[in-house]
């Protein structure tokens, strides 16, 4: 079965290493200058008369192909009640089709010398494959073969759902501070699904029916909902005449796609929650909500982001680990993504100081962001670390691949912020993040989260 990467559990798994043993992140120095920027890409772009997206990018410095099939829809396209579906089929993508028999996806991937895999986050879901050139065709007739046929049946439904629950436990369930995501988000959110965890909850998943999830798979598994994006060693005129023979061979949908999701209301006071877990030490989080992905205001807060809670160099880090010696670990971000979503910072408590304390040491830095402007040095510094995350993020095809169909995706169509982006990073000013710190960073925009060891309240 492949494995899952949802980048929503991965705050729990930074949460869980810090119990552990203070975080050792090692220094990274980027000598190049931040203003050098990485070469464009130079891709190609088709829409077949079935709807599908296609991008294509050749790089012929390495004899593979890497691609990979975008289905926008994730969590968030789920209903009250049937939550985890995009997750489910993940793995029901792997379970069998007309042609293919149950787990053969990946043993045929592998047995040609290649690597395959998936992943779920709240706006898609992603299905990869990185093959020696001449295999692209088993893997165009392999995606195809599962977008037309997939095999949902009783008996793979039930399987699978059981891979899913048994998934739950020992990521979530079964791990010290494994629900903390959940936690924040479900006390975030009020009506928009990004209230709701990717994975699922166990009563939502024992409630699904196999007539939900046939509708499911109807409704969001067809061709003008999915970006193909191919990065590698190929002949363009070549791929785009396979991508046609098999992907677009897929019947069009004359189903119309929902996306009547609920807007999240503004939020017009402080909300103040305490909770019991049963953790080994109580954690704070303050968090905000914040724009979404490719809105002038989402780059400055990248900047913030890295300059607040981005490793052990980071103010709050800084503050609360080394200089106070009230937190155990510390860290946070700017989660930009589709939908309007959050910047959020935590802390686990060190033994012998309150949450009290921390809560205020947490709020004082966010604040300090509103009322000072940064200094030169640190805007240079995060400038030179989003310079090196960015050119280290397209150094592989599947890197590429990435950055090329989460343009096209979450950006409406628009490929050119897939280079375009760099470049409105670097000219962020200090001006600019003080301005999106005053516009988000509000008492009246803030949820503050207390989660002291204990008990869960029933």
């Amino acid at each position: 079965m492949a494995m899952c990467h949802n980048p929503r559990m991965l705050a729990a798994r930074r949460v869980r290493a810090g119990v552990t043993a203070v975080l050792g992140l090692t220094a990274f120095v980027l000598t190049a200058d931040a203003a050098v920027r990485p070469p464009k890409m130079r891709c190609e772009t088709a829409t077949l008369p079935n709807g599908l997206t296609v991008v294509l990018l050749e790089d012929h410095s390495t004899p593979i192909v890497h691609v990979q099939v975008w289905y926008h829809v994730g969590s968030k396209d789920e209903r009250s009640g049937r939550t985890g579906f995009a997750h489910l089929f993940e793995h029901l993508m792997f379970a069998g089709s007309r042609n293919v028999r149950p787990e053969d996806h990946l043993s045929m991937i592998a047995g040609v010398g290649g690597q395959a895999n998936a992943y779920t986050t709240e706006d898609v879901t992603v299905f990869w494959e990185t093959v020696p050139a001449q295999y692209l065709p088993l893997v165009l007739w392999l995606e195809a073969d599962r977008m037309a046929s997939l095999r949902v049946d009783k008996e793979t439904f039930e399987r699978e759902r059981q891979v899913v629950k048994e998934e739950r436990r020992m990521r979530v369930d079964n791990q010290p501070y494994g629900t903390l995501t959940e936690t924040i988000y479900s006390h975030t959110f009020t009506v928009h699904p990004y209230g709701h965890a990717t994975i699922g909850s166990m009563n939502d998943l024992d409630a699904a029916s196999i007539d939900d999830v046939r509708d499911f798979y109807r409704t969001y598994y067809v061709p003008g909902n999915v970006t193909l994006a191919l990065v590698g060693d190929f002949d363009p005129k070549q791929a785009m005449a396979l991508i046609a023979q098999h992907v677009g061979a897929v019947p069009r949908s004359d189903r119309a796609i929902p996306r009547d999701i609920p807007r999240e209301p503004e939020q017009e006071a402080e909300r103040r929650v305490s909770l019991q877990e049963n953790w080994p030490l109580p954690v704070v989080v303050i968090a905000y909500h914040v724009t979404f992905d490719g809105h002038p205001d989402s780059y400055p807060l990248h900047v913030a982001a890295k300059l607040l809670s981005d490793g052990q160099s980071s103010r709050i880090y800084r503050a609360l680990v080394y200089e106070k010696g009230m937190a155990l670990t510390a860290y946070g971000g700017a989660n930009t993504v589709e939908d309007p979503n959050l910047f959020f910072a935590v802390a686990v408590v060190q033994p012998g100081h309150g949450p009290g304390d921390v809560e205020r040491a947490l709020v004082a830095e966010l604040d300090r962001l509103r009322n000072e402007p940064i200094t030169d040095h640190e805007l240079e510094r995060v400038k030179n670390q989003l310079a090196r995350d960015y050119i280290i993020g397209r150094e592989s095809d599947k890197q590429k691949a990435t950055q090329l169909a989460h343009a096209i995706v979450i950006h409406k169509g628009d490929v050119t912020t897939a280079d375009g982006e760099f470049d409105l990073l670097m000219k962020t000013t200090a001006a600019d993040v003080q301005r999106v710190a005053r516009t988000y960073f509000t008492p009246r925009n803030r949820t503050v989260l207390t989660i002291l060891p204990g008990q869960p309240r029933q």
